[in-house]
This record gives structure tokens, C-alpha cells and sequence, in this order.
């Protein structure tokens, strides 16, 4: 009986000390802050997400160790947080992350003190003098104002100049954390790396095209705009930008427009470095930069001088037209739409893939000075494409149509014939192509400019036009359906 005695009193001191031994150990804390920070890497995708690499120098003692990791993203996705050491990978495990919002503030303090005793303090003036005076009070609730305990009595309406707390709780934070519990089998300095989603960072892509005198080179500037509303600042970042349409669940997007003035073209190298990866286009800006908590960022993105553009007049038609009689022998007015098109080629001084973004279009005027003339939106250019921007419509190329004569040949069929009257007020001659969509099984009976089949239901004029001249374009069209 002794014996058993005896072993269950060892056993009982052994349990003892490993609990004491485990609690002594959990509570290890390790707070980093960005002071730690060695290398970080921002990867900005243009859908209001961007992926935070950061990479600290950290030293852990060895065994259960509650890691503070501040200084990040206010909206980071807590799903997305993953940790790991770059130096003892095998030595250093993950038992628990948190993410802590719980932020401190003067209304979160007193919410954490209900049931606690703090100090309140009032200010009392006597004999024109002031002293304050402390009173120790219970907090027994905090609703819709506090109530008290002050000896055996409780107190409502009670003010205070100001309260004194103890300590500050420990799940209270007064910035977001994140909490790690780890357990590490290694002490001593360990590059840890902490990355996450945060949404509210994104950036857009904004160009200037700026004419030459002649209208048929342009220079073209791409900057690209990095807003940060994530809640942190980005120090000394290695910065990637994401051109693509990135699938997300619930995924919300959010495009940033910001004013440029026209820029000359200038021979400074390229700041981003561009390569594909999956079906996107990752850009890398090639030097660290810093983005700055509600900062909005221009960063060059190209420079391109004397490529080659050329200024497209178009008249668009309507489907409806060929259905039923349209006034004949009343003349309407159309517009003609202006665009400016160029080829995102290498041998036409570009060939960079382009992320989507708006063009805004300027020339000079007679003094030399940059006006403004019009801008577009494009979608997402690859190398060898065709950019069309349309800028505006023309003041001095009038186009007028008038139908002259539609005709039913039955129940399922009409023949339309059509003027479209084209007047050039310019000093020089232009070139206007009419695009008409004629539905059904159609033929061109017969036409006064030639003419190509563009679609299975479009066919495109060209009708040169003559300096301070006119053109009239006739045809008339056959259509069964």
C-alpha cells in the first residue's frame, strides 16, 4: 500500500509539472511588427485582391509559442492566411491562427471591464480651485449607459472626466493581428513567411495617345494606377500587377479612373518587366516601391514614340431599316463616328501586351499647345492585335441617308434601294466606310462604290470623298427570309 502510495504521489508531480510545463509554455509570446520585416512582395490583381508575400526575421524559443504577427492588411481574407518558415520548415508546425479585429477603442475597453473594478475620475472645483477625484467602481453593465457598483450601492447617470484601467485585455488589439499557436522544436532566429489574400488594393490601366501634326503617327504612354484601401502600408514592396479575368467566387470589382495630362514620349527604359503565366499576363515592376495606406500610385508602365495610327470615318446602319418603308424621299442625318486605330505590333514601335484601360486621345493645335480629342476603353490587347478607339464624331463629314424606293416581291421578300449622301468640308479628302447589316438571304443588285460582304448579315461600303467635295452612294439590295 505504501508502494502505491508512494507512485501515485510521483505520478501526481509528474502530471503536475507537465502541466504547469505546458501552461508556462503556451503562454510564450512573440509579438512582430514590421521593424521585422526583410523582404515583401505585393501581387495586385486588376479585381480588387492582391496577394501579401511577407517574410520576417523572427527569433522563437523553442516550444508553444503564441506568435502576434501586426502591421498587416485591416482586410485580409482570414481563409487565405498560411505561414511557414523559410529556414526550419520541419521544425516549426501550426497548431492555430487566428485573426484578430477586435480593435481597441474607448467604448471596446469599457465593454471588456463589465465585472470588473476600474477607476473612475472626477474633476471637482472647490473654492476656485480644481482636484480630481478618484472613485473605485464595479462595472456591472454597459447598455445604454453604464451601471455601477460603488460599495454596496449601484449607480446609474454617474459621469467621469475619464476612466483608469489596470491593463489592457489581451484579446484587444489596437491594430489587426494575426495570431498564430506554434510549435516550434527549434530556438533561434527564423525567417518566417506569413501571405494572404486582402481585398480593397487594386489597380487599372490608363494610356495617352498623343498625335503627331500629320495624323498618322502617334506616341503612346500606358500608366498603370495602384489605389491601397487595405488597411496597411506597403513598405519597400516588390510589386506585380495581374492583367486578366480572374475567376473568384463572389467577386466584386471595382475600376479606378484617374486623370492623366498628355505626356511626351520619352527613351527611358521600361519599369515593368512582362511575362505570361496561366491564361493572364503578370507585369513586374522592376525596383521596390512603397504604397502607402489610401494612396492612389501612377507608375509608368510604357513609352512608345512614332507609332503608326490611321484616322477611320465610319457610318453605322440599322438592321431595321430594310423591314418596312422609311420615309422615302426624306432625308436623315447620321453620324459619322471617328476612330483611331493602330496595331499593338513590335514593328509598329509597340508589340507589349496591353492590360484593359482607357485611352484618352490628344493633339496639338496650331500654337503647339495638346487639346484634348477624345478617349475609349479597351479590353485586355494581346501582342499583334488591332486597337480601335473610338474618340468622337466628325464635325465636318456630314452623312445624310434617304430611301428611294422598297418594293415587296411577295411574303418573304423586299428589294430596298438606298442614297447616302457624304459631304466633306475638310481641306483634305477622306475615306468613309458605310457599314450596313442587311438581315436575311440579301444581294447588292447593283451599287455605285464597291462594297465587301463583312458578316452574313453586313456589308461595308467605301466611299472615298474628295476635299471640301461630295459623294453620293447608291445601291439597292435584294432580301429573302
Amino acid at each position: 500500500m505504501k508502494q502505491q502510495r508512494a507512485l501515485r504521489f510521483v505520478v501526481a508531480v509528474v502530471l503536475a509539472a507537465w502541466v504547469v510545463a505546458g501552461e508556462s509554455r503556451a503562454q510564450t509570446t512573440v509579438t512582430s511588427t514590421d521593424q521585422d520585416q526583410k523582404e515583401l512582395a505585393v501581387t495586385v490583381y486588376n479585381s480588387n485582391v492582391a496577394l501579401v508575400r511577407d517574410v520576417r526575421r523572427v527569433r522563437l524559443p523553442e516550444g508553444t509559442i503564441d506568435l502576434r504577427y501586426m502591421d498587416i492588411a485591416a482586410q485580409v481574407n482570414p481563409a487565405t492566411v498560411h505561414i511557414v518558415s523559410l529556414t526550419s520548415p520541419k521544425d516549426l508546425n501550426v497548431l492555430e491562427q487566428n485573426y484578430e479585429y477586435d480593435l481597441l477603442s474607448p467604448q471596446k475597453l469599457l465593454q471588456k471591464y463589465i465585472g470588473k473594478e476600474l477607476t473612475l475620475i472626477r474633476v471637482v472645483t472647490d473654492n476656485n480651485s480644481t482636484r480630481e477625484v478618484p472613485v473605485k467602481a464595479v462595472l456591472l453593465a454597459d447598455n445604454d449607459g453604464p451601471v455601477w457598483k460603488v460599495g454596496n450601492e449601484i449607480i446609474t447617470g454617474m459621469g467621469a472626466d475619464r476612466y483608469e484601467f489596470p491593463d489592457l485585455p489581451e484579446n484587444l488589439y489596437s491594430k489587426p493581428t494575426l495570431v498564430w499557436l506554434l510549435d516550434n522544436r527549434k530556438a533561434g532566429e527564423q525567417s518566417v513567411e506569413a501571405s494572404y489574400l486582402t481585398n480593397q488594393v487594386n489597380w487599372s490601366s490608363d494610356y495617352v495617345l498623343t498625335m503627331h501634326s500629320d495624323q498618322k503617327s502617334a506616341d503612346l504612354n500606358g500608366w498603370v494606377t495602384v489605389v491601397n484601401q487595405s488597411g496597411t502600408s506597403f513598405h519597400n514592396a516588390q510589386l506585380q500587377l495581374v492583367a486578366g479575368e480572374l475567376n473568384r467566387v463572389a467577386q466584386t470589382r471595382s475600376t479606378v479612373m484617374y486623370e492623366m495630362a498628355a505626356k511626351s514620349a520619352g527613351a527611358a527604359a521600361p519599369q515593368f518587366q512582362q511575362e505570361a503565366i496561366s491564361e493572364y499576363h503578370l507585369y513586374t515592376l522592376q525596383r521596390p516601391t512603397t504604397i502607402l495606406e489610401n494612396e492612389t500610385k501612377q507608375i509608368s508602365l510604357l513609352d512608345a514614340a512614332g507609332a503608326t495610327v490611321e484616322k477611320v470615318y465610319e457610318v453605322d446602319g440599322e438592321s431595321y431599316y430594310y423591314q418596312n418603308p422609311q420615309g422615302p424621299g426624306q432625308a436623315t442625318k447620321e453620324p459619322v463616328k471617328v476612330y483611331i486605330k493602330f496595331k499593338n505590333a513590335e514593328e509598329n514601335s509597340l508589340g507589349m501586351p496591353l492590360p484593359a484601360g482607357t485611352v484618352r486621345v490628344y493633339q496639338g493645335d496650331s500654337k503647339g499647345r495638346v487639346q484634348f480629342i477624345g478617349e475609349d476603353r479597351i479590353d485586355h490587347t494581346p501582342k499583334d492585335e488591332t486597337v480601335s478607339l473610338h474618340i468622337g464624331n466628325a464635325f465636318d463629314v456630314v452623312a445624310e441617308r434617304k430611301q428611294t424606293d422598297f418594293q415587296r416581291l411577295g411574303s418573304r421578300a423586299v428589294e430596298v434601294e438606298y442614297e447616302i449622301s457624304l459631304r466633306n468640308h475638310k481641306p483634305d479628302p477622306v475615306t468613309v466606310l458605310v457599314n450596313e447589316p442587311i438581315g436575311g438571304d440579301w444581294s447588292v443588285l447593283n451599287s455605285t462604290f464597291k462594297f465587301e460582304k463583312t458578316a452574313a448579315f453586313a456589308a461595308r461600303f467605301t466611299v472615298p470623298v474628295a476635299a471640301n467635295s461630295d459623294a453620293l452612294l447608291k445601291y439597292r439590295v435584294r432580301i429573302h427570309w
